[in-house]
């Protein structure tokens, strides 16, 4: 192995590229490295009319990192020349030079070590309204091996890339098949092919309430500390609980306010698409409250299983339903109490619904098999890359 040399990412920084304005070549046909593009795997083919502003000039083999919201770890490797001018958007920073093997930059640029230091570079007010500064990009150094062992380096690292992908691939079609349960044992949840009776709404079946306010005025009542569920906490069909925030309550706060087992838990609002976005509590804590943006349905009928429901109100169903029924402003859309207990519900028989619930628990030992594995696979790949940018693979 032959020893790395340090450079800053400000030689290898392409910053008199070349730009175009693909709208004055209105007939021509561009390949496009867009940030949109990135997400969908592959470059925009699009005509020079089409193309609203100026690009850079980029050519096969470039590196490019995204500046924007950079906790979105993007990096992409230019693709060969078919024929048609490469251009990139311009939140993209370009990386070329001879002493760099494109696929080992790309590790690097999404590696923990390099992202850590990027993230110190940003400047703006969150979300997409964050960028990094190039000019302090630039100043970032790396170990940079020699050609034969960044190729060497980013093979090994492409392999462990490729079995955490497969993982991903697996639990993703594992999620697919769930949902095909859902659909081959209920319907369509909109059209009702199965005619399920749907003459009754959730609030005549379940207790529902939102949950504790935040910085509330106690009014120098006595309160203890207690764990409480916020948002971020309530995934679909998932808790987060990687970090669990507590509050100051009452007793009657908590009494009024703890979860029980077979609790479904929804999110009040958030982006339109993820409205009836909801999970199960299984009292994975001993003791926990939510919060107000949150609400708890607990079932007050045994006509209904909790796990049934969740996948209901998630169903297009629950999305239509809420979506139509939403508060929505600036690309916000929100849900109240009253639009909460009118969403009206399909009542399969009993039985099927405890057959759905257990079908999907047997899946659900499967995903959380390859999700151990996965997390095995993805400390070993960072354990890897750590080794690797310090040239110790």
């Amino acid at each position: 192995m032959s020893a790395a040399v340090t450079i800053t990412l400000g030689k290898i920084m392409a910053t008199k590229i070349g730009s175009v304005d693909p709208s004055k070549f209105a007939d021509e046909v561009f390949d496009l490295y867009s940030i949109p593009a990135f997400d969908k795997g592959q470059p925009d083919i699009v005509e020079g009319a089409k193309i609203g502003s100026a690009k850079q000039i980029v050519k096969s083999g470039d590196v490019l990192l995204s500046k924007i919201v950079p906790h979105i770890r993007r990096s992409w490797i230019v693709g060969e020349d078919r024929g048609r001018r490469l251009i990139a958007s311009g939140e993209w920073i370009v990386f070329r030079g001879d002493c760099i093997y494109p696929g080992y930059l790309r590790h690097v640029l999404v590696g923990d070590p390099f992202h850590i230091q990027f993230m110190s570079t940003v400047s703006g007010v969150g979300g997409s309204l964050l960028r990094a500064r190039p000019t302090h990009v630039a100043n970032i150094a790396i170990n940079l091996p020699s050609l034969p062992e960044q190729r060497r380096i980013a093979a090994a690292l492409d392999k462990a890339e490729e079995l955490r992908a497969k993982r991903r691939s697996t639990l993703a079609l594992l999620d697919e098949y769930n949902q095909s349960i859902f659909i081959e044992m209920f319907g369509d949840t909109v059209t009702n092919p199965k005619g399920w009776s749907e003459t009754i709404s959730l609030g005549e079946v379940a207790d529902i309430v939102s949950g504790v306010t935040k910085n509330g005025k106690l009014n120098g009542k006595v309160t203890r500390e207690i764990p409480y569920l916020a948002v971020v906490n309530v995934q679909d069909k998932s808790l987060n609980l990687s970090v669990v925030k507590s509050i100051e309550a009452t007793e009657a706060e908590i009494n009024r306010y703890r979860l029980q087992k077979g609790d479904l838990l929804l999110t009040e609002g958030g982006d339109p698409d993820k409205l009836g976005r909801g999970t199960l509590w299984n009292e994975e804590l001993p003791e926990c409250i939510h919060q107000n943006h949150i609400f708890r349905v607990r079932l007050t009928t045994d006509k209904i299983h909790p796990f049934f429901l969740n996948w209901l109100v998630g169903s297009q169903r629950g999305k239509k339903y809420f979506l139509r029924s939403a508060k929505q402003t600036t690309g916000i859309a929100s849900i109240n109490m009253t639009q909460l207990r009118g969403f009206p519900l399909l009542l399969p028989p009993v039985a099927l619904q405890h057959e759905f619930a257990r079908r999907i628990a047997a899946v659900e030992i499967l995903k959380a098999s390859h999700r151990a594995s996965l997390a095995e696979l993805d400390a070993l790949f960072a354990a890897l890359q750590y080794r690797a940018f310090r040239g110790e693979l």
